[in-house]
């Protein structure tokens, strides 16, 4: 973290003081959604609700205005899984991003980091999970030492992301309200994990998981529950109940700015507002403004259909860029907006040539640059940026976003001209000379240079840039067909070596910073498509999989690990840069366009969403950066 933003973390500590002890001294407005509860005595007053430094969020700042409380947000969703969507929305983290990138406090009222070795975190005095319970560094301790080094909850080992070097850090707590982790070498990784959209858990709710422990639960008491829920151990029961991210349990207390209330399975789930939620405005009222968040479950086909009808008030998950026309003409009806965001990640659709494909000729064809070059080279980005995005997009390689720091337009651009004389040229130096009658090119061993392109089935775009593509290919003598499948079965088939090429969104961190990992640029994960293999043997610490045996990848490998264990910010920007042109030279995926654009849609009674925003999961958390517990909706 820089001084700045120390600095910065500093004032809003000193502002939230303030604002806080002005508050409580002439008197809040209680929430109406709460006032029976308090006038009965279940709640405490507003003010004795409150941190005692809770978190001011500066609206002016951000471009919002002060909102009222009232009403429910509907949205849809496809499954009771997408419950996790309300945790990436709210977006409550212990430190998190701000709308600039910067790490910031929010949970904790303050962080130090000190060579990014030692993390000490400073909990807000008087902070209460939505049960009311305090939230204090035993929730820290129970998580590490009960949950992380058990042999039956966490398998006796903390997270991959909280070793360094292969080692756990040396954990303290140092009093009721600040916990510190050290590690003997540098683990930059960690404070980027915890402020992910998927984020790193280092605490849980101590007081209410305690039941479900071994360590403190009576034996009797234990088995009955475990009985009751029908799985096998104690450990079985307590990872099902303490679930953060997927907001299964509404008994689960929570520290975001809405609760589940709805036991499932069911086709409606209701997120109640957090009582003790630490953000105010700058009046000092507690936010957020919105009372529940309605989540209807429906088909994911069904969902742009219900949308158009004006059955949501805030919806982008399960709409696509062809939905637009469909939307727009509807706007006028259904009582919304739409609005056009631009999408985050490095190319909206991207070709992944498997490198690990268990074809031996394929596999050689494949690791040849020179064919991966001449693919891409082929591609006639404009065309399909006017046929699929109406120009709206950016014809670009896989790569970063102008809106990040590390951005260089030579990344877009490398290898991402419309030249198919080169392509062309390329095929024959690898040696792919002869064809056949047709003009299809000939491997060596006879069968034709035809390629399976493997998508998810999710987006109808896909196919369509696809069949553009098949044309472009054919013109350098190159087939392609098309296989629609589950985004399961295309994974189970890369890892067992049997997808040729995959097309699916790309670098999803498009707006990377140099503090954030560098982790979809190097081998390190089964669920990466160009070399699966690999990343499962690095994700597998060498027990399955292989290892990567091409000089691109392994080089790319030891520079990911340098970034894990470097020290400086200069360092990490080095190293994203020099990976980025190692990808772009390497042409390691094949990117078509960035920068497309994502419908959302709003309600027009709803305020304070940004009309012209970036729509990403990392960094971004899609709506969490903006800060939904500041929508708000008009009478």
């Amino acid at each position: 973290m820089t001084r700045m933003a120390v600095f910065r973390g500093m004032m809003h500590a000193l502002l939230g003081l303030a604002l806080a002890t002005a508050a409580r001294a002439e008197g809040l407005v209680e929430i109406p959604y709460l006032e029976d509860q308090v006038r009965s005595g279940e709640l405490l007053p507003m003010a004795e609700r409150l941190p005692a430094n809770p978190l001011v969020v500066d609206l002016e700042a951000l471009g919002r205005t002060p909102g009222r409380y009232c009403c429910i947000l509907r949205t849809l969703m496809e499954s009771p899984k997408d419950l996790r969507m309300i945790t990436v929305y709210s977006y409550a983290r212990l430190v998190g991003y701000n709308e600039h990138l910067e790490l910031v406090p929010d949970i904790v009222e303050s962080f130090t980091v000190r060579d990014n070795r030692e993390f000490t975190f400073r909990l807000r005095k008087g902070h209460r999970w939505s049960d009311g319970h305090p939230f204090t560094s035993e929730d820290f301790r129970y998580y590490w030492e009960d949950v992380a080094l058990n042999d039956e909850a966490g398998n006796g080992s903390p997270p991959a992301i909280m070793m360094s070097d292969g080692k756990p850090p040396r954990f303290e707590i140092i009093d009721e309200w600040t916990v510190r982790y050290t590690w003997d070498t540098p683990n930059p990784i960690f404070l980027p994990a915890i402020a992910g959209a998927s984020p790193l858990y280092i605490y849980a709710p101590a007081h209410y998981l305690k039941q479900f422990h071994t360590r403190y639960a009576d034996p009797d008491d234990l088995a009955a529950k475990i009985a009751a829920e029908r799985v096998d151990s104690w450990a079985a029961l307590h990872t099902r109940k303490a679930r953060q991210y997927r907001a299964e349990n509404p008994d689960l207390p929570t520290l975001g700015p809405w609760s589940n209330t709805t036991k499932g399975p069911s086709e409606r789930y209701v997120f109640a507002r957090n009582p003790y939620f630490h953000r105010v405005d700058p009046a000092g009222q507690q936010l957020p403004y919105i009372d529940e968040i309605a989540v209807s479950i429906a088909s994911g086909d069904l969902i742009p259909a219900k949308t158009g009808a004006g059955d949501t008030d805030l919806q982008s998950r399960y709409l696509r860029f062809d939905d637009y026309t469909f939307l727009k003409a509807r706007e006028a009806d259904s009582g919304y907006r739409v609005l056009l965001w631009r999408d985050g990640t490095g190319s909206r659709l991207t070709l992944y040539p498997n490198m690990n494909i268990a074809d031996p000729i394929w596999r050689r064809a494949f690791r040849d640059v020179r064919v991966r070059r001449a693919l891409s080279l082929a591609i006639d980005r404009f065309e399909i940026n006017q046929q699929l995005y109406y120009g709206l997009a950016t014809e670009s390689a896989n790569s970063i976003l102008p809106a990040s720091p590390l951005y260089d337009p030579r990344y877009a651009r490398a290898w991402a001209r419309h030249d198919p004389a080169l392509a062309n040229t390329l095929l024959d130096e690898a040696g792919f000379t002869e064809r056949s009658k047709d003009g299809i090119r000939l491997l060596p061993d006879g069968r034709p240079m035809e390629i399976i392109v493997e998508t998810f089935g999710e987006d109808t775009s896909a196919v369509d840039a696809l069949e553009l593509i098949t044309d472009y290919w054919r013109k350098i003598g190159v087939g392609l067909f098309i296989r629609s499948s589950s985004r399961d079965i295309v994974r189970r088939r890369l890892v067992s070596g049997q997808t040729m090429v995959t097309l699916a969104p790309g670098l999803n961190t498009g707006m990377a910073i140099a503090a954030m990992a560098p982790e979809e640029l190097a081998p390190v994960s089964a669920v990466q498509p160009q070399w699966p293999i690999w990343g499962q043997h690095t994700e597998s610490i060498g027990t399955s999989g292989s290892a990567a045996d091409t000089e691109p990848a392994k080089t790319l490998l030891g520079l990911y690990g340098a970034w894990r264990t470097s020290e400086s910010d200069a360092e990490r920007y080095r190293i994203w840069r020099q990976m980025l042109d190692i990808t772009a030279d390497q042409v390691l995926s094949i990117g078509i366009a960035n920068q497309t654009r994502q419908p959302v849609v709003v309600s027009k009674r709803l305020r304070n969403v940004p009309e012209d925003a970036i729509h990403a999961f990392s960094p971004l958390a899609y709506f969490g950066v903006y800060r939904p517990d500041t929508f708000w909706f008009e009478e």
